[in-house]
């Protein structure tokens, strides 16, 4: 069994289609981007043990900072291993995970729900986020944004499947779409996803390939490929990246720019009912309006990095979603379709920043070990995922407290959001190439590599 998850296992034949790399990739992140659904299950988890939001919330909030720490810890891992051994893991994790939550379910222990859904579903998430990435910049290393792109997407797209398939789960299992009938679907509803989600990750980790030695992509001569300015044709290692000053900026850079998306995607519905009092259900359509530029804007914001520079692509995430949201601090209370554009574009930013940091990575520190460098910066993510929630529920606390209601609720919080990103510009305009006394000999990092597939 060993043997066909090593890397050695899944080199493709020269003349192999690279075009059925990106749904085997697209499969795992299906599956894992399930969490960016959670929140549907948040009152019948609340309902069924007897829980506040704060309790309930941290199941969330640990698979995310569990995502950005295994990233991190198994990313050497991952690129010492190949992508099907790290999917396997990943997906072993994530459905055992969903098993152990729903014994949590019936048990009514939510601390197993704690442990099962949020630190070993969130190894599983850590894991299976970087493990398609590098070997997908490895087969379009003519579109690196693309690729990641088409990958990462589907992390967006996730919550798009099973924000919906999970509604109806709960309400076919429990025989109603009541509270008290969502409750009771809880449990038959965790297992099925668990099934599901095996197969379809077990069915990618199947097609999975890294392409043969000799192979590149017709047409494709590297050698006669124009370097743009930030990108380097030298290679870093994952020991020597963290040294460099350029992963402690973009390590901020991405902090601040999913600081400022994740404060509004966790408030999204709340927070535009507060603003213009409109129904529960047409703020869930906002809400799944903004998943859509999440993903969206996950594939069309890294591809146009392929022709803009990732760099450039940051000033503009940055630099325009500042604007975007002093308008709605400003302006937003005023007018819906204005505060709608603004966060939709914002949420777009947001999505692209995640799918075009590895082409970034890429572009800085080659493609020798870019998975682990990606797997040390979602450490960024993980810090964001508490910090922007936490500043957006401190200030509208503050703010109800103080007796304040609609737009001055959220107000002060947009500036903070502003403030965040003119540092995040300032620190991505400070990026510049890294310098060649990183860089790891050519010589060692094919010896490395050949070593590794003959290990394997």
């Amino acid at each position: 069994m060993a043997s066909i998850l090593t890397r050695s296992a899944i080199v493709a034949p020269k003349h192999f289609n690279r075009w059925l790399i990106p749904p085997a990739a697209l499969a795992i992140h299906l599956c894992i981007g399930q969490v960016y659904a959670f929140s549907v299950f948040k009152i019948p988890f609340m309902s069924h043990f007897d829980s506040g939001e704060v309790a309930i919330g941290w199941i969330f909030s640990i698979a995310i900072l569990m995502l950005g720490i295994s990233s991190a810890v198994f990313g050497p891992w991952v690129e010492k291993n190949g992508p099907r051994a790290s999917m396997v893991a990943a997906g072993t994790c994530w459905v055992v995970g969903f098993f152990i939550a729903s014994l949590g379910i019936v048990a009514g222990q939510l601390w197993l729900v704690y442990l099962g859904y949020g630190v070993i579903g969130g190894i599983g998430l850590g894991i299976g986020y970087i493990s398609p990435v590098s070997t997908l910049m490895k087969w379009f290393p003519d579109r690196p944004g693309l690729a990641t792109g088409l990958a990462i997407m589907g992390f967006g797209g996730g919550a798009l499947i099973a924000n919906p398939m999970s509604n109806q789960l709960m309400a076919l299992y429990g025989g109603g779409a009541e509270p008290e009938h969502l409750v009771a679907g809880l449990t038959p509803t965790f297992v099925t996803l668990g099934i599901v989600y095996a197969v379809v990750i077990a069915a990618g980790a199947f097609v999975i390939r890294v392409p043969h030695p000799e192979w590149a992509p017709k047409g494709f001569d590297p050698s006669k490929v124009e370097a743009k300015p930030m990108q380097t044709k030298g290679n870093v290692s994952v020991r020597n990246a963290i040294r460099t000053p350029q992963f402690w900026l973009l390590w901020g850079v991405l902090f601040l720019n999913v600081t400022a998306g994740i404060g509004i995607l966790e408030n999204a519905a709340p927070m535009i009912q507060s603003y213009f009092g409109i129904t529960a259900a047409a703020a869930a359509g906002f809400v799944g309006l903004l998943s859509i530029g999440n993903m969206g804007g996950r594939f069309i914001w890294s591809t146009t990095s392929d022709y803009l520079g990732r760099k450039n692509n940051y000033m503009m995430y940055l630099g325009v979603g500042a604007i975007l949201y002093l308008l709605v601090a400003l302006f937003g209370g005023g007018s819906i379709i204005l505060f709608v554009l603004a966060t939709l574009i914002i949420i777009s930013f947001y999505g692209g920043g995640f799918s075009t940091v590895p082409a970034y990575l890429k572009d800085l520190f080659g493609v020798y070990q870019v998975g682990a460098i990606h797997g040390a910066l979602l450490t960024a993510w993980s810090a964001a995922g508490v910090a922007g929630p936490l500043i957006v529920n401190s200030v509208v606390e503050a703010g109800e407290a103080a007796g304040k209601e609609g737009p001055e609720l959220y107000t002060p919080g947009m500036f903070i959001m502003v403030g965040a990103l003119v540092i995040g510009f300032i620190a991505n305009a400070l990026v510049r190439p890294v310098s060649e006394k990183y860089f790891e000999r050519e010589e060692d990092v094919k010896a490395k590599q050949a070593a590794a597939l003959e290990e394997n």
